[in-house]
């Protein structure tokens, strides 16, 4: 190791739609909201991370909440650069007399167009980094659960973040197979919402359709060990007066059954795509599920009983992906798919 090398920090970030997770010296040292709120008048940032998010739809006309990403890529290129720095603040970093420089490896969705993979470069350079490699999703997902991607072997992967679900089967260090598709936790808050609203006439806020996405969400109308029924909050959209509706697992199985049978059909139309020898090796392994889409109760199952295939959650799947991006922050010149 050279002197200069202890000049030079290297961080994994897993920038998501919903969270941002930052791996610093292998452990995971942040896990916030991808959210920022913001002065109008000014535009000066005056919270991110978890302190925004109590403020989403709490704020008053002074005080605006944005969510810099959208479908995983970046919608609001200031606001992201901003968020990045401070998240990257938040690392309890040793002060130095030299300026010290960052080595970064970013994940990005597998659709994701030059344009945006110039835009992510581009918020990580404003945001201190000197080096700045990318990484696809489901490879960082694989990497993530303990499969060795350089083998020649084929693994499918699904990764069901906020903004995007991405299903990919990989061999030989690469991805061979691919499918993006902007159906996912965030489209389930969505669903949710919309079913409150016709089927009890009630508005709720995003942060209350989470709740209900926690606490009841399904895939499946019928389980083994179904949760008990969750009291929601909402105003009353006839009178305007704060209501209260108690709703069922079934319920939000039915809200949420249009987007999963949209992931279904993506999948399988991957498997149909998928060359013949990987689909032998995909029949003996089965399929892997990452994401905060991943641990919704029964949808292992019900992709299970959509492709007659194993389907395996990941352990801790929320942080599959950055613990993919981790190890391949230690493998940089290992690693011939990293984009850079």
């Amino acid at each position: 190791m050279g002197f200069f090398d202890f000049m030079v920090e290297s961080i994994a970030i897993d920038l998501g739609t919903a969270n941002t997770l930052i791996i610093h010296n292998d452990k995971v040292v942040v896990d916030e909201p991808s959210i920022v709120a913001k002065d109008v008048k000014t535009g000066e940032v005056i919270a991110f991370g978890k302190r925004a998010r109590q403020m989403h739809g709490r704020a008053h006309r002074g005080i605006r909440t944005i969510r810099p990403l959208k479908d995983g890529v970046i919608a609001d290129f200031h606001s992201a650069e901003q968020m990045i720095r401070g998240f990257i603040n938040m690392i309890n970093r040793p002060k130095t007399i030299f300026p010290v420089q960052l080595k970064m490896v970013i994940c990005i969705p597998s659709g994701i167009t030059e344009v945006e993979k110039r835009a992510v470069m581009d918020s990580a350079e404003h945001a201190g980094a000197k080096e700045v490699w990318l990484i696809h999703e489901p490879m960082a997902a694989a990497i993530g659960i303990g499969i060795d991607v350089m083998e020649p072997e084929g693994n499918m992967v699904i990764d069901i973040g906020g903004g995007t679900t991405e299903i990919a089967v990989i061999s030989l260090g690469g991805i061979v197979t691919d499918k993006s598709i902007k159906v996912a936790g965030d489209e389930f808050t969505n669903n949710i919402q919309n079913y409150m609203k016709t089927r009890y006439n009630i508005a709720i806020g995003d942060n209350m359709a989470e709740k209900i996405k926690i606490n009841v969400g399904s895939a499946l109308t019928e389980l083994e060990d179904p949760p008990p029924n969750f009291a929601v909050h909402g105003r009353d959209l006839m009178n305007g007066i704060p209501k209260e509706v108690v709703v069922t697992y079934k319920e939000i199985a039915n809200a949420l059954n249009n987007s999963i049978e949209q992931i279904e059909a993506a999948i399988m139309n991957a498997l149909f795509t998928t060359p013949p020898a990987l689909s032998a090796d995909i029949y003996n392994t089965g399929l892997f599920l990452t994401g905060g889409g991943g641990m919704l109760r029964g949808l292992d199952k019900r992709i299970s009983l959509k492709t007659k295939l194993p389907v395996y959650v990941a352990e801790d799947p929320l942080r599959a992906v950055a613990r993919g991006t981790g190890i391949a922050l230690k493998n940089t010149s290992g690693y011939s798919f990293l984009i850079q």
